[in-house]
């Protein structure tokens, strides 16, 4: 065991659910929380009772919350029950996010603020509860997701605009805590195979072919350099977005397979 302690949020499914048995795998105690119920532009549902089964096959332990992320109510009960049992926070994940299609045409209010409110406001929250215990233990480190669309998409207006956000959060944060020793940092995914693209075998199939490694992103993937990010050997790097797609979103076109 490392003996730190770790906040994952969004983090019984998918990407989030390899992060936790990743970090778990890796002697961190973490705390994952999310929400049970699906949510929109996602098949997840019911991912405590899987992760806990996960976790118990591979004879790990991790302390595993239902939360909503959107909600102080339910962002401070979390932070303030990992205090509570562990005494410190050393590192958080912002991981929790839906992602509903829509062009400004056919977006409604409603799925704006939703959307907003689960994949940006979510991650202040989080960080506004978490970074005053990092400053009191002296630093820790904070790992938010992004996406290729925070560069924007195509019909993914709302998802766009928030993931676009988190870019210029994590950059606000690593310039604000810098003497604190406070690491802020993102990582872009794309094309990962989770509940957010579920149905959607033909664009993974075509995706695939233009990666590095003739296959789409795993959520161990991902947690493999979230777990990087968050340790020791990365003491020197914040401020920084790490690409884990396979070069998928670096540019293009990519040329033809021979």
């Amino acid at each position: 065991m490392n003996g730190k302690v770790v906040i994952v949020t969004g983090g019984t499914y998918g990407i989030g659910r390899g992060i936790t048995l990743k970090l778990a795998e890796r002697g961190w105690q973490v705390v994952a929380f999310g929400l049970d119920s699906r949510q929109m532009g996602s098949a997840a549902e019911r991912g405590s009772e899987g992760t806990r089964e996960e976790l118990s096959a591979r004879g790990l332990t991790a302390d595993i919350l239902e939360a909503d992320v959107s909600d102080p109510a339910d962002v401070k009960r979390v932070v303030d029950s990992t205090i509570e049992r562990h005494g410190r926070i050393d590192g958080l994940v912002n991981n929790a996010a839906i992602h509903p299609s829509g062009t400004i045409l056919d977006t409604t209010e409603e799925v704006w603020d939703r959307v907003l409110a689960v994949n940006l406001k979510g991650m202040f929250l989080t960080a506004q509860a978490v970074v005053p215990h990092m400053i009191a233990q002296g630093g820790g480190a904070i790992v938010n997701i992004a996406s290729k669309a925070s560069y924007g998409q195509p019909n993914l207006l709302a998802y766009s605009a928030s993931k676009g956000g988190v870019l210029g959060m994590t950059f606000a944060l690593a310039y604000d805590h810098l003497h604190e020793h406070v690491r802020v940092n993102a990582v872009v995914p794309s094309q990962v195979v989770t509940g957010m693209n579920e149905g959607q075998q033909q664009r993974l199939d075509r995706s695939a072919r233009e990666t590095v490694q003739d296959r789409n992103a795993l959520p161990g993937d991902i947690a493999n350099a979230i777990a990087f990010l968050l340790s020791d050997e990365a003491e020197m790097i914040t401020g920084a977005v790490l690409n884990v797609n396979g070069f998928v979103n670096q540019g293009g076109p990519v040329r033809a397979r021979a």
